[in-house]
């Protein structure tokens, strides 16, 4: 089950640029608050591996308080932004890698 192929860890956008993704998709002021090395991996493969940014988030309606985000190419220079919201069951970086990776499998299913 590889989503994408393995994201080198320099391969991501600046901080601000990312908080200005999480801003525009949640709708809510965004602040960086640290940087998270995640290595997902699926029966010793890897899966997904990156630095997860995480952002506390302010005045969300759901009442989460933090945004798990992280960018790569998908196609020359475009860029797939995730940004996801810190609410059960996601409790962190890796929670969000996890969500986000069963949303794009769940996708292509449909």
């Amino acid at each position: 089950m590889v989503v994408r192929s393995v994201m080198k860890l320099d391969d991501d956008v600046s901080i601000e640029e990312l908080q200005k993704a999480v801003e525009n998709l949640h709708g809510v002021p965004a602040r960086f608050l640290e940087a998270v090395e995640v290595d997902e991996r699926f029966k010793g493969e890897i899966v997904w591996q990156g630095a997860v940014k995480v952002f506390a988030l302010t005045g969300h309606p759901s009442g989460a308080t933090r945004a798990y985000a992280w960018s790569y190419l998908i196609e020359g220079t475009r860029r797939k932004f995730n940004a996801v919201l810190g609410v059960p069951p996601v409790d962190g970086p890796v929670m969000a890698v996890r969500a986000s990776i069963l949303a794009e499998r769940a996708k292509r299913k449909n």
